[in-house]
């Protein structure tokens, strides 16, 4: 399954950059080179091993464990034979281990844990390097612009404060760290998984891999059909990305999708089941209370959200409270115990334009303010989920109220989608809200592919829906200011106004879609390097005559 990175990037290379505190870390970069070697531009790789093409990658191996030893090197946590799970076998990775880590104490293994502690952990110094990439650079483009680097402390410090978090369960080691967090580079999350009518195994791998190489920095795994243990599993041993899931829908599909049969004890071994596995966030809709449900009796979409709509109908068949909610504390031990970070699940975001901003979204963020305040306390990790379908002017209010209410904890959304008039076209009516909301301090944005409310992605939607998203991070990136979004912008910009066709398919997000889109009008092979393009033609091209009026003067 490996795929040919020189067709998807044609003219970059892998280079690794070493830690100064750590020696044995290696941050894997992408160089994009260019006509003028001296420009060549580093920029930030989420594809790990599957970008390196020295790197030959059996799945059914995994790919390398590259924080086995810094976590086993804190002596601060312990091996113990994992909890008996029954799956089809059909389907089971080969290496998969019996022999799982948790904390050997009862002191937390976060990093949370350690910043409070005043340690710089390996991961710490690994993602201060990656946020780093160009920033010197910046000041022989543009010297205005202002490029502090990102030291180890300051990651240290904006984890200390739970402004930031580095998901990275230590039963994932093969995780490369990334930090999510609003004085950072904008993330973006890619949803894949299976349904009980569509998708195997190894469709989902292969949406993995296709997520990470165009630039998804983490991936949740959503399955809600057969084999969901084995295709997590497989998943996470090939993932050099985090990965979160939603325990719920696992816990529900145990119990054969009765939702009157869960309980919080088969929520528990669900919890830890996936713990042993690796998962590096779980979605919990804690924030789901029982009195909050009638608050959506007259939305005219009601509860969107598939977790916030099993715990409300649990809620009203027993007439008890959110059992996620009752035994948080108790979710808390489990997190600590392996860093498993909190996405407190948004289970009343509002699924239409009409919903948005209403009583029930805001009283259940207010709720989750308070578990964010519960688990920080505990040493978990936290961000906050977000909605949804938010009109623009509407969308400045979310974070604000989020900061408000969250104490700044990183706020990752789905979008927001800001029209609902676009079926086969939410990539891009929510691309355009998560640029803004992007802007406005959000963390991260999950993405949304052309397939939203119509069906389940096949690997061009997620594909699509990466790049949506990464030119909404980008864009917000360009306008919080971060200078390693400058760099690009100026280094294709210069690359278009002189004519270096190559230099610009190579520096974009989709090298090979550019250039498609450009030869496929030029038929003649001389027209394709020529000055000018099909829109304009030879004689009204405009950077054309800019360069003439340029070197007239």
């Amino acid at each position: 399954m490996k795929i040919d990175i020189n067709t998807i990037f044609p003219s970059s290379t892998k280079e690794y950059i070493s830690g100064t505190i750590y020696n044995n870390i290696k941050v894997g970069m992408r160089r994009i080179h260019v006509n003028d070697n001296t420009e060549s531009i580093l920029v930030y790789d989420t594809g790990g091993s599957h970008t390196d093409q020295k790197i030959e990658i059996d799945i059914s191996q995994g790919i390398e464990k590259l924080r086995l030893n810094w976590i086993v090197d804190r002596q601060d946590v312990e091996y113990y034979k994992r909890q008996t799970i029954n799956f089809n076998s059909e389907y089971v990775f080969p290496l998969q281990s019996n022999n799982v880590l948790k904390a050997s104490s009862n002191k937390p293994v976060t990093q949370m844990f350690y910043a409070k502690n005043n340690i710089i952990t390996p991961e710490m110094e690994y993602v201060a390097i990656r946020e780093n990439a160009l920033r010197q650079k910046i000041l022989s483009y543009k010297p205005t612009i202002m490029a502090p680097e990102i030291t180890p402390e300051f990651v240290r410090q904006e984890i200390a404060a739970g402004r930031a978090i580095i998901p990275a369960n230590i039963n994932h080691p093969e995780l490369e760290p990334m930090i999510i967090g609003k004085n950072f580079l904008v993330k973006i999350n890619a949803n894949i998984g299976n349904s009980v009518v569509s998708s195997n195994i190894e469709e989902e791998i292969q949406k993995m891999i296709y997520a990470i190489i165009y630039g998804a920095d983490t991936v949740m795994d959503l399955s809600t059909g057969n084999n969901i243990h084995n295709i997590r599993e497989w998943i996470i041993r090939n993932s050099p990305v985090p990965i979160g899931t939603v325990p719920i829908y696992q816990a529900l599909n145990k119990v054969n999708s009765v939702v009157e049969d869960l309980d919080f004890n088969i929520f528990k071994k669900t919890l830890i089941e996936q713990a042993e596995q690796g998962v590096d966030y779980f979605t919990i809709h804690a924030g789901v209370l029982k009195n909050y449900i009638g608050y959506t009796n007259n939305r005219l979409t009601g509860i969107v959200s598939r977790g916030g709509a099993i715990m409300a109908q649990w809620c009203t068949i027993h007439n008890k409270e959110n059992f996620l909610y009752t035994n948080f504390e108790e979710i808390c031990d489990i997190m600590k115990s392996y860093d498993i970070a909190f996405s407190l699940g948004d289970g009343l975001r509002p699924g239409s334009i009409a919903d948005a901003n209403d009583t029930a979204q805001f009283l259940e963020l207010k709720t989750l303010g308070e578990l964010t305040d519960i688990a920080q306390k505990n040493d978990c990790q936290v961000m906050v989920e977000g909605p949804g379908h938010v009109p623009m002017h509407l969308i400045k209010e979310n974070v604000e109220k989020q900061v408000h209410f969250c104490k700044e904890a990183p706020f990752y959304t789905l979008g927001p989608l800001t029209t609902d008039i676009a079926p086969g076209y939410d990539h891009i009516t929510s691309a355009i809200g998560a640029a803004i909301i992007g802007w406005y301090g959000t963390s991260m944005l999950c993405y949304v592919t052309p397939k939203e409310h119509l069906g389940l992605p096949n690997i061009q939607d997620v594909k699509d829906g990466v790049i949506a998203y990464k030119i909404a991070a980008h864009a917000a990136d360009l306008a919080k200011g971060n200078p390693s979004a400058y760099i690009r912008d100026y280094a294709l910009s210069h690359a278009r106004f002189n004519f270096k066709w190559y230099d610009q398919f190579n520096l974009s997000l989709d090298p090979k879609t550019a250039k498609s889109l450009h030869d496929e009008s030029l038929p003649s092979e001389n027209a394709k390097s020529a000055h000018f393009c099909s829109m304009c033609g030879p004689k009204f091209c405009s950077m054309k005559l800019s360069h003439q009026l340029k070197f007239t003067e």
